[in-house]
């Protein structure tokens, strides 16, 4: 040991490099996970203006189908991406690559399987899915093949992401919603506009882009395995050979290790599920709405405000796929420490990112609804309240991702199921005092819920530093506020010079909106250190450049 390193660095050094993967690993992720968002959400602009008179019951219908198709793909991966991340994250920490290599290939055997039954249940149940609406039933059926091929899309993207190689799953993302969104564009416009055709057949093609989007994905995987297959070819030569470890138990491992990923993970379409099946008939009993009606302000919070908040959520969802390998190697080396660091790492930097967007999404939330939708006051009202929303909602993501990574898989399933159970309670008292906005406020409740349940199980196990979290946090919702106000007052100014309920105006409103928050937080979090604790050193010179003191 030279005698300027002391115990105590080399002890650091291990967490610096996992805060490290932790940050590049979720820029990677974050960035595709957003990318794709994004573009999934700027195709509704055209494809709500082509739809014309029956957009609101296409995004009904739309959200109809995905729920049903997200529950679906959910047990057709079977948790197995997650799974296997998590495995592959643990044999490599082992230093037994060759185990991580047929783990592969056993959970491929298993997901092309569950792919095929998912598929033929869709087709065969899909009377019963329907519930009652004829238009629902080729929506479904149209979905089914991209249920067929993107289980084992999936379990690839877990094999990258275990050995920390986010960036194929980031650019698979990103070429996976180009595919779909170029083709269900193209299918809208032709049904639509040349055919004069049905908004039915319309939305049916633009849910069968799954498969096409799907198909994108998988040519961009499949190149990224073989780029990196030399690379894995040596790392299975230098590492160690565990022969104990058959094919058969590896199979059972990963169901096994599935099970509560298939749970856990369809958390918030389970949510979603509820809504879709309790909306309608809670509402005919609170008042004399009309099937059109319902579905109108059911489009409002399950399509609509939707497709937005989640390109936020999808920050939380790409620093959950970079915590679960870290923290699962973590616990292969019985490293406490490096356990507790990393929890307060991830938790840190959701706030840092989540907290802000969501206040931000708030503060131009009728400029970016009127983009979209077209001005409607119920519309941005119902956007605003859902900006808060996804704040439990992304919470609920890394938690429980993280909760996995340290296999409390059963706890997570119990938390879960009393988060369900709170849902169920809240459902109808949340509709009788706010009828819309309801489905969101008890799902936020019902996150809540399970939020503090996680936290409080983290603080026992590991003796959270909260005092050390309480400063960074503090100034996250201090800058927050104060970037929230600056961007209302700007958006209020725009508004006493343009009109702020058409779609041009709105847009070219939202600009300066955007880079007076992206400016007042950045400005705060740089002046402050906030950024340098958060993302490292090299801040430091991005702060020199922009002359901050």
């Amino acid at each position: 040991m030279s005698s300027g390193e002391s115990v105590t660095d080399r002890q650091e050094l291990p967490q610096k490099d996992a805060k490290a993967k932790m940050v590049t690993g979720s820029a990677w992720m974050t960035a595709g996970s957003v990318t794709s968002r994004l573009i999934g959400a700027l195709y509704v602009i055209p494809w709500v203006t082509w739809l014309g008179t029956y957009s609101t019951q296409a995004n009904a219908l739309f959200a109809k189908g995905y729920n049903i198709y997200g529950f679906f793909l959910q047990i057709a991966t079977a948790g197995i991406p997650s799974a296997i991340s998590k495995m592959v994250a643990h044999y490599n920490g082992l230093d037994e690559y060759s185990v991580s290599r047929r783990l592969y290939h056993s959970g491929m055997y298993v997901s092309v399987a569950m792919g095929i039954i998912c598929s033929i249940v869709m087709f065969a149940a899909v009377g019963i899915l329907a519930a009652g609406d004829p238009n629902v039933i080729p929506v479904i059926r149209s979905l089914a093949w991209a249920v067929l091929v993107i289980p084992p899309m999936s379990i690839t993207r877990g094999f990258l992401q275990g050995y920390n190689w986010m960036a194929p799953s980031a650019m698979s993302q990103f070429v996976e919603q180009i595919f779909r969104v170029i083709y269900m564009l193209a299918a809208t416009f032709l049904v639509m506009k040349i055919q004069k055709g049905s908004w039915v057949v319309a939305v049916t093609q633009s849910t069968f882009a799954a498969f096409i989007g799907a198909i994108g994905a998988i040519i961009v995987l499949a190149w990224a395995y073989l780029s990196h297959q030399r690379e894995m070819n040596r790392l299975v030569k230098s590492g160690k050979t565990n022969r104990e470890v058959s094919t058969l138990s590896l199979i059972f491992k990963i169901i096994y290790q599935a099970i509560p990923f298939i749970v856990i993970e369809s958390g918030i379409i389970i949510f979603q599920l509820i809504d879709q099946y309790t909306f309608p008939p809670i509402m005919h009993l609170l008042g004399h709405y009309s099937n059109y009606q319902i579905n109108a302000i059911y489009a409002l919070f399950s399509f609509n405000a939707n497709k937005l908040y989640m390109i936020i959520i999808s920050f939380a969802t790409g620093m959950a796929a970079t915590a679960i390998p870290l923290l699962s190697e973590a616990r292969a080396k019985n490293d406490t420490e490096g356990i507790r660091k990393q929890i307060e790492n991830a938790l840190t930097l959701f706030y840092f990112v989540m907290v802000p967007s969501s206040m931000g999404l708030a503060a131009v939330a009728q400029q970016m609804y009127t983009v979209f939708y077209r001005y409607d006051a119920a519309g941005v009202t119902v956007l605003e309240f859902a900006a808060f929303m996804a704040i439990p909602l992304g919470m609920y993501s890394v938690a429980a991702a993280m909760m996995q990574g340290i296999s409390e898989n059963k706890r997570m399933m119990s938390y879960l199921g009393i988060g369900v159970i709170a849902k169920f309670a809240f459902q109808i008292p949340c509709m009788m005092i706010s009828r819309g906005l309801g489905p969101l406020l008890s799902t936020g409740l019902a996150m809540m819920v399970i939020n503090y349940l996680i936290l409080h199980s983290f603080n026992m196990e590991f003796g959270l530093h909260f005092n050390d979290l309480a400063k960074p946090t503090n100034q996250i919702l201090g800058f927050s506020l104060i970037m929230f106000v600056a961007v209302k007052l700007v958006m209020w100014l725009i508004g006493l010079v343009v009109s702020p309920y058409g779609r041009y105006t709105a847009f070219f409103s939202l600009i300066p909106g955007v880079l007076v928050g992206v400016v007042a937080f950045g400005y705060l979090a740089l002046r402050y250190r906030l950024a340098d604790n958060l993302l490292g050193p090299r801040m430091d010179a991005l702060r020199t450049k922009l002359h901050i003191s």
